[in-house]
């Protein structure tokens, strides 16, 4: 069986087990290496350390969000077109997309490096962690199109229906990273120059390993010269179903910016050190879940593409069971043990430890259905339904969290800026919930009507 064909006949729960193991494992270590890199800075250069890292957050936020227009934007529409059986259409796309990654990430680079210190200061950055952040960034956007190439590409390994493979990627990139930070910071005594240098030389062999696979004859989509060449129409195709995770990430980094800002504001530095913590803990909670995201999106991609909606349904509803099995288990243990999680990162810094735990108490709150918004969402950028993706996506980072971290603080203070995300969680999944069960109304009628119409089977593509 074509490893494509295999998402259009294999029972669904063992393609989603198979398609998202390997990827959760991936997320969950490639979050780890995050987490870890943060806990050896607190150690190893200290709290100024950790915030240094959480000012460039959104410029790493906006790096990943490049490489998700592209690369997400071009899973989807390679899984549809696999499942349509046109391989050679989602080859075109796939080099198209290659060449797009390193375009836009040289552009990064060149712009970050060449106003680093107006963009920090912009994001806000104090005097004092001002020289902790540019020593960081400065070198981690040196290596910008190495995590460009090796995170969007990653995507179009797990679309042709190599799961594990993708996972290595991630895995290369996770362990390199893990192995060098304290061989960096601690045996060389680089501080942050050796934290950025370890990450970016993580990244390139992350990238290296998956250029190998669509170049060495291993992969069932291959990189042809011929489909390097620019093709405008597929560049629109891409740059729109794209449109949804980006957005979404883009809304991250500036909501890390009116975060960072408020938190200056309010609390000051150690706040920032604080909120680093919490986001590392949030990471690490949620890339499970963008893992069964990774591995539902082709299922569902291909199956609406076949239109067999009784699977694209089925798909959906498990990975929604998942997502919310990890959150729960998640919320648990950050009530259980908040103090002492974040004691990880500075066991020293007593002020760092007062103000992490709070924020875990006040800011996960609704963690519980955070899972299902997700994966939901997610189902409309499968689908090809850019729109209703980033609105849902949009919804919980801009429409609602945005203005809730200009308004509540005003009235509260530090804790309104905590206060404004568990708010922004709850109306989210409200409005993602009302949208969902909409759609699976919609996918009913249309599996009825396909299947009334077996020799003329219905195009879901003229639904939209």
């Amino acid at each position: 069986m074509d490893k494509s064909q295999q998402l259009g006949e294999e029972k669904v729960l063992k393609l989603l087990l198979k398609f998202s193991v390997p990827a959760i494992i991936g997320m969950l270590v490639n979050a780890l290496y995050n987490v870890v890199d943060r806990i050896f800075i607190g150690n190893g250069v200290g709290s100024l350390g950790i915030a240094g890292i959480t000012i460039g957050f959104p410029i790493m936020i906006f790096i990943m969000a490049c490489g998700m227009l592209i690369g997400l934007g071009a899973t989807s529409l390679i899984s549809i077109r696999l499942g349509q059986d046109k391989k050679e259409e989602s080859e075109l796309i796939m080099g198209n997309a290659m060449v797009l990654l390193i375009i836009i990430s040289l552009f990064v680079s060149a712009i970050g490096l060449i106003f680093i210190d107006p963009l920090l200061k912009l994001l806000g950055a104090s005097e004092v962690v001002l020289p902790y952040a540019k020593e960081y960034m400065r070198i981690i956007l040196l290596g910008t199109v190495f995590q460009s190439i090796g995170f969007g590409m990653n995507n179009f390994i797990r679309a042709e229906g190599n799961p594990k493979i993708a996972m290595l990627t991630m895995l290369i990139g996770a362990l390199l990273n893990m192995a060098l930070d304290p061989l960096f910071i601690f045996v060389f005594n680089w501080g942050m120059q050796g934290a950025a240098l370890a990450t970016i030389i993580s990244q390139m062999a992350s990238a290296i390993w998956v250029l190998y696979h669509f170049l060495g004859g291993r992969s069932t989509l291959k990189v042809r010269l011929k489909n390097l060449k620019l093709d405008f129409a597929t560049i629109k195709k891409i740059i729109t179903l794209g449109s949804a995770p980006f957005a979404m990430q883009l809304a991250a980094s500036l909501l890390n910016v009116i975060m960072n800002r408020t938190l200056t504001t309010y609390g000051g530095d150690i706040a920032i050190s604080g909120m680093g913590v919490v986001n590392s803990i949030t990471v690490l909670i949620l890339m499970p879940i963008f893992g069964i995201n990774q591995g539902v999106q082709p299922i569902i991609g291909y199956n609406y593409g076949a239109q067999k909606y009784d699977r694209v349904k089925e798909a959906l509803k498990l990975g929604i069971l998942g997502a919310t099995i990890i959150v729960l288990l998640g919320f648990i243990g950050t009530r259980l043990y908040p103090q002492q999680i974040v004691a990880f990162f500075n066991p020293e810094d007593a002020e760092l430890i007062a103000f992490g735990t709070r924020a875990i108490k006040i800011a996960m709150v609704f963690l519980p259905i955070i899972g299902f918004q997700i994966i939901s969402a997610n189902y409309f950028q499968a689908v090809g339904k850019p729109k209703q993706a980033a609105v849902l996506s949009l919804s919980r980072q801009v429409l609602i969290l945005i203005p809730a971290l200009l308004i509540l603080p005003r009235f509260f203070g530090l804790d309104g800026a905590l206060m404004a995300i568990p708010l922004a969680d709850l109306v989210s999944s409200i409005l993602t919930g009302i949208s969902i069960r909409m759609e699976l109304k919609n996918l009913g009628r249309q599996h009825q009507r396909s299947f009334i119409n077996k020799g003329y089977p219905l195009n879901p593509r003229e639904e939209n």
